[in-house]
């Protein structure tokens, strides 16, 4: 039985600890929020031993794993402390703000022995196993494009409207990049754009933002040229999830619930997606499994530690309007030290 610490209490919190309470492999015994009230009730609800603070949480005499589901900012501070502390971490995407406190954290559970599992459920969600099955039917992947964009009015100033908190659009909406790189490999240049509407400093010395229109034009080592756009709040109107692949033999659309499929010898083939409900609590299960039996987990934190360095190339293309090319883009365990500037040289 795996004793289970959680560090929030939102949404994804309560979609972990229902999974833990419907688990045989698992026990959730302690919680830690950000409100003091809200976690004794969170607390009170699944039966756990509510803690004021995260660092305090960390004490619990018996402990075998942290999860971390809470503001991206705090995700690398925790799980370098939970690590520290001599427990396994699971942590939801991102893994860290920037790649060096990212590859600082990996580094630190390869030399403990421990499992550090980053969340990307979107690879066992429908949409992306629908983009596997049918891959190989279009040929070579020529062309790209991924866009999500949801409409919020009024979009208030919460954790994930504000770039100190959530981090920049593609790093706190990292699955966007992370499937691509899942699917199509290594990346050799990135070049992005970023929009802030109405971003304004609080008294509480953070920045806040009404809405976000963040895209990135990506080549991978393949050839593949991919765009990724990530809209949300107030400027923008219609909810849009489509995922398309144009290839050398035919072409891939997923848009909300549903695929098609156009080759030479099927010129327009629907098909349903799966729903993406469960996906957190399998992903639960699988970690449970893995620290229990030792089988592979779905996800490595290698590959998303990559996205990130892919992601931070683009926030650094935003700040500076250049493209931004990758030093080695084929090497996933680059070792990232902040001064040696490991993600490239800016391009002119």
């Amino acid at each position: 039985m795996i004793k289970v610490a959680l560090v929030g209490t939102g949404f994804v919190a309560h979609q972990r600890a229902r999974a833990l309470m419907a688990s045989p492999g698992g026990r959730l015994v302690a919680v830690a929020g950000h409100d003091w009230s809200t976690t004794q009730a969170f607390a009170a609800t699944y039966g756990a031993l509510p803690y004021p603070t995260w660092q305090d949480l960390l004490n619990h005499p018996a402990l075998d794993l942290v999860i971390v589901c809470h503001i991206n900012a705090d995700h690398g501070p925790v799980a370098i402390a939970a690590l520290e502390t001599n427990h396994h971490v699971v942590v939801e995407y991102p893994l860290a703000l920037d790649p060096a406190a990212g590859a600082a954290i990996l580094s630190l559970a390869r030399a403990k022995g421990l499992c550090l599992h980053v969340e990307h459920i979107e690879l066992l969600g429908p949409a992306h196993q629908a983009l596997q099955q049918y891959l190989e039917e279009i040929g070579q992947p020529i062309y790209g494009r991924y866009l999500t964009c949801k409409p919020k009015y009024p979009a208030l100033p919460t954790w994930t409207y504000s770039p100190d908190l959530f981090g920049f659009p593609l790093v706190g909406a990292l699955s966007r990049i992370h499937r691509l790189v899942h699917s199509f490999g290594s990346v050799e240049r990135v070049y992005c754009q970023n929009y802030y509407h109405n971003l304004q400093l609080r008294e509480s010395g953070l920045t806040y933002y009404s809405a976000c229109l963040c895209t990135a034009q990506l080549t991978f080592s393949s050839g593949l040229l991919a765009e990724v756009t990530y809209a949300k709040g107030q400027i923008v109107w219609l909810e849009q999830r489509r995922l398309e692949l144009l290839g050398s033999h035919g072409q891939i659309l997923v848009e909300g619930d549903q695929g098609r499929l156009v080759t030479p010898s099927a010129p327009d083939r629907v098909f349903p997606l799966g729903s993406r409900r469960g996906l957190l609590a399998r992903d639960t299960e699988m970690v449970l499994d893995h620290l229990n039996t030792g089988n592979p987990l779905y996800s490595q934190a290698e590959d998303s530690l990559y996205s990130l360095r892919v992601a931070n190339a683009a926030e650094r293309s935003a700040a500076t309007r250049q493209a931004i090319t990758l030093v080695d883009p084929g090497d996933r365990a680059l070792p990232c030290h902040p001064e040696a500037d490991p993600l490239g040289k800016t391009q002119k």
